[in-house]
């Protein structure tokens, strides 16, 4: 079962020097428990965006219904 979020990140790299915070939602291949590592998203964000997770810092995350 799949579960969506609305996800806020920043991404920290020279590709985007002035406007480099990001919001929209990730679908993950299963919902994730309060607290749970976030490992997840960034795998999804890093994948459908082309960047290094290294450079992406997830600001906040929340479970849509």
């Amino acid at each position: 079962m799949s579960a969506k979020y609305y996800t806020q990140f920043r991404l920290r790299d020279g590709s985007y020097p002035e406007r480099n915070e990001f919001s929209g939602v990730v679908e993950v291949s299963r919902p994730m428990d309060h607290g749970s590592d976030m490992t997840q998203i960034k795998e999804e964000l890093t994948r459908n965006f082309d960047f290094q997770q290294s450079a992406l810092q997830l600001l906040s995350w929340s479970r849509l219904h």
